[in-house]
């Protein structure tokens, strides 16, 4: 079984890749929860969404995240009311939230409320969340703390970040299966995405980081910074505020202690030899993923990397 640990948009597209390359009951996925929010009395899942959404084939490619081809007349209402619309949600995409909060109401958790929507929605593969417990990644701002959707979406990511608070992570615990998942992988995979609050998040439970240390499968991440930048969203402002290099190096010794492979992309070769230093093997690639080709061949790339 492959495990990928994933956030949003740069898991989704490597999971695009990947199902085209292995079959999809081969695959098993560990998404991030920390970005959960209640929002108009639902439960929204923005990671568990997008990486559902891109793998059943109905995402919106353009923006990254939502549903093809979605409306928008739930929002328009709900503001004529005077509810707050900051976080954009469309009517397709409600009727998820709709549903999942109406099975977690029923008494379901949030990986078999999960479970469900994948199989209404046709996939064959496992997707789980990485805990059913509360769990909040708040950023600590010089504006105060805000909830991690409301820094990035709310206020845009403008304010300057302190530090990152993973809000229930005393209480919470990994959601059944995950750890063993891990244990008993053929190989594990560490989707290009955020290292502090999408991986991050997952990471920050000691039984997950124990597991990946312990795994007999070989372990291979994919940097999500290229050329000093993050390819989507406020990884450099976050890294930044924690006191970290924003570089491929960087995150390669954040994961330093349960990592065999980092795959790089051609622009970061000059940091091969540095990020060899600290015992790993190093693939050095094209990593930007454009087209449904680039997805693949990168799937590829990280196939052929532990051989």
């Amino acid at each position: 079984m492959i495990i990928v640990l994933a956030g949003g948009v740069g898991a989704a597209k490597f999971l695009q890749g990947l199902v085209k390359t292995v079959p999809e009951e081969e695959i098993t996925v560990i998404v991030n929860t920390g970005d959960d929010i209640q929002l108009h009395g639902l439960h929204i899942s923005p990671d568990l969404d997008i990486v559902t959404y891109a793998l059943a084939g109905i995402v919106d490619e353009e923006k990254g995240w939502g549903i093809n081809r979605d409306t928008f007349h739930c929002l328009e209402m709900l503001k004529g009311y005077g509810h707050e619309t900051w976080f954009n949600l469309g009517d397709k995409d409600f009727a998820t939230h709709i549903y999942r909060t109406y099975l977690l109401k029923q008494g379901f958790s949030l990986s078999e409320a999960t479970n469900r929507i994948c199989q209404a929605l046709g996939l064959k593969l496992r997707i789980m969340p990485m805990t059913n417990d509360k769990f909040e990644t708040r950023i600590v701002t010089d504006k105060g703390t805000l909830h991690f959707q409301e820094y990035l979406v709310k206020r845009q990511a403008e304010d300057n970040v302190i530090s990152v608070l993973f809000e229930g992570l005393e209480e919470a615990r990994p959601a059944p299966g995950v750890v063993d998942s891990i244990l008993t992988a053929s190989l594990i995979v560490v989707s290009p995405s955020n290292p502090v609050v999408s991986i991050g998040t997952i990471l920050s439970f000691n039984d997950i980081r124990d597991a990946l240390r312990k795994a007999k499968a070989k372990v291979v991440a994919i940097s999500p910074i290229v050329g000093g930048v993050p390819v989507k969203g406020p990884a450099d402002k976050l890294m930044k505020g924690l006191g970290l290099e924003v570089s491929a190096y960087s995150v390669a010794r954040l994961y330093q202690d349960f990592l065999d492979v980092f795959i790089i992309d051609h622009v970061d070769r000059n940091e091969k030899e540095r990020i060899e230093q600290l015992g790993l093997k190093v693939v050095v690639t094209n990593t930007i993923m454009k087209t449904k080709e680039d997805k693949v061949r990168l799937a590829k790339t990280v196939l052929k990397s532990i051989t």
